[in-house]
């Protein structure tokens, strides 16, 4: 017999207090990552509308940006979304990673 909860098994022993103190550190971190996912996803329609590039394109771009620059993914989103709405230009960093990684993938 299998049985599923949405409890979590790390829940600590000592008391419903800090069982309900998990679960909203729990619930915290699932908003954030909603929020990210959203940015990313954002930051990816950029991409594509701007380079013309296939979706899944967009996402390496991105995350190679990431991965070169060593700044987090969804903070590199939101750097490309305040760079698409002209509030603040692309940091050098990011925008250089962004022309190298679109000529890699271009190719």
């Amino acid at each position: 017999m299998t049985t599923s909860s949405r409890v979590p098994r790390h829940l600590p022993d000592d008391g419903p207090r800090n069982a309900t103190a998990c679960l909203e550190q729990e619930n915290a971190q699932l908003r954030h990552a909603i929020g990210s996912h959203a940015t990313v996803d954002q930051a990816l329609g950029v991409l594509i509308a701007i380079h013309r590039i296939p979706p899944d394109t967009g996402f390496e771009v991105l995350r190679e940006i990431s991965q070169h620059t060593n700044i987090k993914l969804h903070t590199v989103a939101e750097m490309v979304i305040d760079w698409a709405l002209g509030r603040q230009p692309l940091p050098e960093p990011v925008g250089h990673e962004l022309g190298e990684a679109m000529q890699r993938h271009s190719r």
